[in-house]
């Protein structure tokens, strides 16, 4: 049986192939690995009906249904979203999020995503905002080096949404993905969208000196390789493959865009042991301070 390290460097090795392809060809490789599964689902009529291929998921793994459920509950739990709160899916995907959030929201709340992949906006238009009204989904055509090798500079990047439009915002494993000049710009744009008080749930990767320490001895269940000061990269060569910024340094790019931080949920990234019901990922959650504050 195979110890917990080399199933570690044996899934890094993996991911290391991965990333040396295309964006484009990372699609068409994940579509040939499972196909098979795809068409025994597609024949035994397994999956759900709002549920694409699991060789269009482009991103996340495991249950993908189960785990959408889990980003409706820290929603709820975490940021409070309440049925009737107008929201903001900034990387909507292919729709893992937005399909528990159709049995949540009501009449009167709304949904908005945009994502730079065109395949995961058009699947969600066709799948979803046909039955649901309320669910609205944007293409932006933006690079990022994980999923598209062209596109717009994110930093740069208006949000296509009013100020003070949404209640709740929320990011799932999206500046896990970005540069820290791109998540500084994405804090003010968040920032300007959201209506006083409003509230952002996003996903992170962060570092404090004790996770440094398991960082520079390999020691944690994902290895970062790259050291780049107050913000470490899985993959040189694929700069949005994954980032782990220095809490400090996170701490103080939220601050200075106007937001206070609410609750840290760390997740179990760093021991697989420790799961307590969290999630993969640390779980910020931030509030737009009012006028007066």
């Amino acid at each position: 049986m195979l110890s917990a390290s080399c199933l570690i460097f044996a899934t890094m090795d993996k991911r290391k192939l991965f990333y040396s392809l295309s964006p484009a060809l990372r699609f068409y490789v994940r579509r040939i690995y499972y196909f098979p599964a795809d068409f025994l689902n597609l024949i035994l009529k397994k999956r759900h009906p709002l549920e694409p291929p699991k060789g269009l998921i482009y991103t996340g793994w495991g249950n993908f249904i189960e785990h959408g459920k889990k980003h409706l509950h820290y929603l709820i739990s975490h940021a409070n979203l309440k049925p009737a709160d107008s929201i903001l899916d900034v990387g909507s995907g292919i729709g893992r999020s937005a399909i528990a959030l159709t049995t949540y929201l009501n009449k009167d709340g709304s949904y908005e995503g945009f994502d730079v992949v065109k395949l995961g906006v058009d699947w969600c238009r066709k799948k979803i905002s046909k039955k649901f009204q309320n669910f609205n989904f944007k293409y932006v055509d933006l690079k990022n080096d994980l999923y598209k090798s062209n596109g717009d500079d994110a930093t740069s990047f208006v949000f296509p949404y009013k100020d003070n439009e949404f209640d709740v915002t929320f990011l799932m494993s999206v500046f896990t993905h970005m540069s820290v000049d791109e998540i500084n710009h994405y804090l003010s744009e968040i920032y300007r969208v959201l209506k006083p008080n409003g509230k952002c749930l996003a996903t992170f990767f962060y570092f404090d000196d004790a996770t440094l320490h398991r960082m520079k001895n390999k020691s944690t269940d994902i290895i970062f390789e790259s050291d780049r000061g107050n913000y470490w990269l899985m993959n040189d060569t694929v700069t949005s493959a994954n980032i782990c910024i220095e809490s400090e340094q996170l701490k103080k790019m939220i601050s200075q865009n106007g937001f206070t931080i609410e609750k840290i949920v760390d997740g179990y990234w760093r021991d697989f042991k420790n799961q307590h019901g969290n999630d993969y990922q640390d779980i910020v959650v931030i509030r737009k301070l009012s006028a007066d504050e």
